[in-house]
């Protein structure tokens, strides 16, 4: 079961992790920035996303484990850079400390290593449950049935990037979303590793976010990453490159550069 993955440009390798619920759709329009500054730019889905295979299993181990088969595949050297995410971002610490000789440098955005408390996502969980794919006939009637849970338009939209027509016409979701709710707990776990990972790391968070926090800033993260540095960008939330696209762009290449 191989990861599903898209490939834009040529030059040195940046490979991209996206968050829950999320898809690789989510970074193109860096992606094409990135490669148009001279990057090889992998977008991928990760398991249990977007058009990557179904599995009932959702752990960090695992998903570190398919990062790699895909950097086998592709036959990777150690010139990558590996940016993540949120959930994709607690992947690639995972995989930095899991295997530090495959990377150059490390991107994390908004996400810390500690564990993470995901009663945040019980809204959104029962709003995707509330949508009854086999009743379904358009989309205004799924964005209905979440918004009796979930008042952000913004957050519906990002969900309803996952529904997609079958080719019996029906509505399915992209995502398994079985699994994800199962394993949500597993999903906020804390990252950690034998030993600390001491390639470059740049930690990006959202100055309207809570993921990232002083305390993370000042002993969590150095603890796995002494030579990190923490960015952060100004009347942005959790969703730093939708909202702040710009500001994502210029961090990543200047730090990708070396």
């Amino acid at each position: 079961m191989h990861l599903h993955h898209r490939e834009i440009g040529q030059g040195t390798p940046l490979v991209v992790l996206h968050g829950l619920f999320g898809t690789l759709d989510n970074w193109q329009t860096l992606a094409r920035r990135w490669a148009e500054a001279g990057h090889r730019v992998i977008t991928v889905d990760l398991r249990n996303h977007g058009r990557s295979f179904h599995s009932p299993e959702h752990s960090y181990e695992l998903m570190s484990a398919d990062v790699l088969a895909l950097f086998d595949r592709l036959q990777l050297g150690a010139d990558v850079t590996l940016l993540g995410h949120s959930m994709g971002g607690k992947v690639a610490m995972r995989f930095a400390l899991d295997h530090p000789t495959r990377l150059a440098r490390l991107v994390v955005v908004d996400i810390a290593p500690r564990l993470s408390d995901m009663a945040h996502q019980d809204e959104i969980l029962a709003g995707l449950h509330a949508v009854n794919l086999t009743a379904l006939e358009s989309r205004q009637q799924a964005d209905e049935a979440l918004a009796v849970h979930i008042r952000q338009p913004g957050v519906r939209q990002f969900l309803l990037k996952n529904l997609y027509r079958q080719e019996d016409n029906s509505f399915a979701w992209r995502q398994n979303l079985r699994t994800l709710s199962e394993k949500i707990a597993d999903i906020g776990a804390e990252i950690s590793g034998p030993t600390p990972f001491l390639k470059p790391t740049l930690f990006i968070r959202g100055g309207k976010s809570d993921y990232v926090t002083t305390e993370d800033k000042l002993y969590g993260i150095p603890a796995l990453f002494p030579n990190s540095q923490v960015e952060t960008i100004v009347d942005a939330g959790h969703w730093v490159h939708a909202e702040k696209p710009d500001e994502v762009f210029g961090l990543v290449q200047a730090f990708a550069k070396g």
